[in-house]
């Protein structure tokens, strides 16, 4: 998802969709784990996410303040 999109939600939104996102990090670290994981690169995908959506709400938190 690009910056601007996530720009557009609310914090409730974008608080939801990480939580969602750290859970599908969990389930990959277990899939690696027991040697089940199918798509390695996913890693680097959701990591990438979470740090854009922490961006988004680090914005969203100054420019409140």
């Amino acid at each position: 998802m690009k910056p601007a999109e996530l720009r557009v939600k609310s914090e409730k939104e974008l608080h939801a969709e990480l939580v969602e996102l750290r859970r599908e990090q969990f389930n990959l670290r277990m899939q690696r784990g027991t040697g089940q994981l199918g798509n390695p690169s996913r890693f680097k995908e959701v990591r990438r996410e979470i740090a854009r959506i922490n961006t988004v709400l680090n914005e969203k938190s100054r420019a409140a303040s």
